[in-house]
């Protein structure tokens, strides 16, 4: 019985799937099968049931997975205590960012580039993805820390959440549309057709909360990740644009008129995420600590062009 086997056992039980597990594990599905058959005749018992559509524990699989992860816990901890009193940073650190998130204003890349030159034998993996993708990935152990933009829905108690931008959430029109004021109630979007950042993403699920609360589903005709491209249809006449804000200079440039969104005024967050309710590596905490000091304080509104989807 080897570690790296428990380690399979344990991915195949979490994922419900070879596929997926084997994806996760970036080993081959007839490789990854092999070695889960391996451990069951080391051990003279079946540990999965695959006669259903998803790979579940039988009751003596489940019973070994529990003692499986706490082998996996405590070879990390091991590891971990020897990195602590050798005073080394190793092993491997996987963050997370929304789309746009690596801007000059928030310069991600120079933390991760600092981050590594003093720590060379950390490895660290980039994913960029949708928030609810990321939070989603983070639950599951598969992120260390992410970026996020938050939706407004409850955060899970076992999240830390720094909050490292704010802006207000804007309508934008063309620049020669005079049929709205300087603002609009939430409300009378209803009737309009509507440009917005994808599902998933923090400010999209900030407004269709709030227009849920208002007691109506908004009208998207269009979707883009990139906030430019939605004050671009705007331009055009192509509807109303949900958008972070933006000054009156970027909306000039883009062709648009932002109006004030109120009754009630919405605001989009940027923040950072990870578990607390599970031990953290070193590496993953001193990283965490890095991006905490370079990225707070920023609560303010940035530059569309280069402002993250959130």
């Amino acid at each position: 019985m080897e570690l790296r086997q428990l380690r399979y056992l344990v991915t195949v039980v979490e994922e419900a799937n070879f596929t997926r597990a084997a994806a996760r594990l970036h080993l081959a599905q007839p490789g990854l099968s092999a070695q889960i058959r391996q451990l069951e005749r080391e051990l003279g018992q079946q540990l999965l049931d695959r006669g259903g559509r998803t790979v579940t524990p039988t009751e003596i699989g489940a019973a070994v997975v529990k003692h499986a992860r706490a082998a996996l816990d405590a070879t990390e901890r091991i590891t971990e205590t020897v990195d602590e009193f050798a005073g080394l940073l190793r092993g491997h650190v996987r963050v997370g960012l929304i789309s746009g998130a690596a801007t000059e204003e928030l310069d991600v890349a120079s933390v991760l580039a600092d981050f590594h030159d003093d720590h060379p034998q950390v490895g660290i993996s980039l994913t960029e993805d949708t928030s609810e993708q990321m939070l989603a990935a983070l639950s599951r152990g598969d992120l260390d820390v992410a970026l996020i933009g938050m939706t407004g829905a409850p955060m899970d108690s076992g999240i830390g959440v720094d909050v490292v931008l704010e802006t207000a959430v804007v309508a934008a029109v063309a620049a020669d549309d005079r049929t709205h004021g300087d603002d609009i109630p939430l409300i009378e979007l209803r009737d309009h057709s509507l440009i917005c950042l994808p599902p998933g993403t923090g400010l999209r699920g900030v407004f269709e909360r709030s227009c849920a609360a208002a007691g109506f589903v908004p009208n998207v005709a269009f979707e883009a990740a990139a906030p430019p491209l939605l004050l671009q249809l705007a331009s055009r006449g192509l509807g109303i644009a949900v958008v972070p804000g933006l000054t009156l200079e970027e909306a000039k440039a883009f062709g648009v008129r932002t109006i004030r969104i109120v009754q009630p005024e919405l605001r989009g967050r940027l923040a950072l995420v990870w578990r607390t309710d599970r031990p953290a590596t070193p590496a993953a905490k001193v990283l965490l600590g890095q991006l905490r000091i370079a990225l707070g304080g920023k609560a303010n509104t940035h530059r569309i062009a280069q402002h993250p989807t959130a």
